[in-house]
């Protein structure tokens, strides 16, 4: 007779999940950071804005100004401010810190490998080593091939607002370190269009994020895939298994809460006997295949015009706050 462990004994599904996939913290608030206990971080301009109107962060408004200097502009002190984020994030996780390039250089090759290699100066002036930060960067076809350039200068990049499977298999060609697919947005956009509720398993997210981990798996890709943008706690266990998955606070708070078993979902072994066969886009093919896509092509726009509203709120802060 099978024996069952008590729910008592058994670990926490947030524990279950770490044995099998790196958990990163999709937040910008360091207590949230302290309490789950992620390994890597990730943060996005609409998560430091937040941050930065909350009175237990306001040191670091005037941290940011005093690196930046007497007469730094308001851009410089947003860099400042980013990196003074990313710095005491890396006094907590033990892996790496995400930190975003200007969403309005989405399609600014060179203002985005500019703007890199800026902030992988400031990180490097205060001591930290490139191999703890990723250099956040949109999907776009001019994104990716300025993190190809960056990757070649060991600068290692995340790609985020990547909604497709074009835009995934460019980034691994491109040899990029790390891919954010946005469960939760594709989802979203699903929901609004087809009025349906949808399983775990009937997901498109996670759908989505199943292909792009079985195609890099089986072709022998080193890019890691890091699930993003979660709307309940089913679409993170229905990807238990992938190479990271970043949580918000709440999600991990129900998953440290949880002790029903975890069941791996993505296994490497078993996307290599897959039926995939391998594709490749140039410039004119992906902005095809994207285009194609409505669901890739609206989200990315909206994405890009989110992450860029919130900066220009961010410069308004500051520019206040400076008089």
């Amino acid at each position: 007779m099978p024996v069952t462990t008590p729910a008592a004994t058994r670990l926490s599904q947030l524990d279950q999940l770490k044995q099998f996939t790196k958990v990163v913290a999709d937040t910008g608030d360091f207590e949230s950071m302290r309490e789950f206990a992620p390994r890597d971080a990730t943060t996005n301009p609409s998560l430091i804005f937040k941050a930065s109107g909350l009175p237990d962060y306001a040191w670091l408004l005037d941290k940011a100004f005093k690196d930046a200097g007497s007469g730094a502009a308001i851009a410089q002190v947003i860099d400042r401010l980013l990196v003074d984020f990313g710095l005491e994030i890396l006094k907590i996780v033990p892996g790496r810190v995400s930190t975003e390039v200007d969403a309005r250089l989405s399609f600014d090759h060179d203002g985005t490998l500019a703007k890199a290699r800026e902030l992988i100066g400031l990180y490097e002036k205060s001591g930290v080593t490139r191999e703890r930060i990723l250099i956040k960067i949109a999907s776009t076809w001019e994104g990716i091939k300025a993190a190809e350039q960056l990757q070649r200068e060991d600068i290692h990049c995340n790609l985020t607002l990547l909604f497709s499977f074009p835009q995934a298999v460019a980034c691994a060609e491109a040899g990029v370190q790390l891919i954010s697919p946005f469960v939760g947005r594709i989802l979203d956009w699903h929901k609004k269009n087809t009025g349906k509720n949808y399983s775990a398993e009937e997901d498109p997210g996670v759908i989505s994020v199943r292909k792009i981990y079985t195609y890099y798996k089986k072709f022998g890709y080193r890019t890691e895939v890091m699930g993003a943008s979660f709307r309940n706690k089913d679409e993170v266990l229905a990807l238990a298994g992938c190479d990271l998955l970043t949580i918000s606070p709440a999600l991990l708070g129900e998953l440290k809460a949880g002790t029903d078993p975890v069941i791996r979902h993505l296994d490497p072994d078993a996307a290599r006997t897959s039926d995939l066969a391998r594709v490749s886009f140039d410039e004119k093919t992906f902005r095809f295949a994207l285009n194609e896509d409505a669901m890739a092509t609206e989200k990315t726009a909206e994405g890009i015009r989110l992450f860029s509203a919130d900066i220009v709120k961010l410069e308004q802060i500051l520019a206040k706050k400076r008089g």
